[in-house]
């Protein structure tokens, strides 16, 4: 069983592929549900996991939901590798659960996530030794960037959409940026779209491409 609680959109019809997509800090999975609820074709289910309260470095220590513990959002800042590695391992078990209890092919398993959530969905798709359909990260960053590319051991050749406000206050735009650019190093269909005046959120020019990417992706 996973660790997480999770909110499940069941397909209609023939369940044919699954999205996995990790919320943001101090959210839950009921945030994101309904959204891609909308995004998605009628034959793919949404798991959407809510991670459970801990104590934030980046928060004074103050608890509220979160996949992993944070010091900063400043790119050098130093980061919790055990923890975020712990996170991870979380995620390839949930993976596993998922595709054991479905029989689905891995290749039509879309992993994603918004902010902290996307930087998880990201580090959890360059590891797992499955290959997946695609990556989708909103808002967000790679973690551990200096491990890269050794860190990558699978699905480096499979569709990463990476989105970005920017006027982003929270996860600043050039952090995107600069995550494109470590992507672009050893990826090779990696994109980058940067949203004007978006702030740390989605709108429905961002939305419109997901639902593209997503039914692209997801054949």
């Amino acid at each position: 069983m996973s660790i997480y609680e999770t909110v499940t959109i069941a397909p209609v019809g023939k369940h044919t592929s699954t999205i996995v997509f990790f919320h943001g800090l101090g959210e839950s999975g009921n945030n994101w549900s309904d959204i891609f609820s909308t995004l998605r074709k009628p034959n793919t289910k949404i798991i959407c996991p809510s991670a459970s309260k801990k104590p934030l470095t980046l928060n004074k220590g103050f608890a509220i939901p979160a996949w992993f513990d944070i010091t900063s959002l400043d790119e050098n800042a130093p980061e919790n590798e055990s923890d975020i590695l712990r996170a991870v391992d979380n995620v390839h078990a949930l993976l596993d659960e998922e595709l054991a209890r479905t029989k689905l092919p891995p290749k039509k398993l879309l992993l994603a996530g918004f902010s902290q959530g996307g930087a998880l969905a990201l580090y959890s798709a360059l590891t797992y030794h499955r290959p997946l359909a695609g990556i989708l990260i909103l808002s967000s960053w790679i973690p551990l960037h200096k491990t890269f590319p050794e860190a990558a051991t699978n699905n480096t050749k499979i569709p990463i959409f990476q989105c970005h406000g920017m006027e982003d206050p929270v996860i600043p735009y050039n952090l995107g940026t600069r995550t494109s650019e470590i992507l672009k190093e050893f990826t090779t269909k990696s994109q980058f779209t940067g949203y004007e005046g978006l702030l740390h959120r989605v709108n429905q020019k961002e939305l419109e491409d997901i639902k593209s990417f997503i039914h692209k992706t997801l054949t």
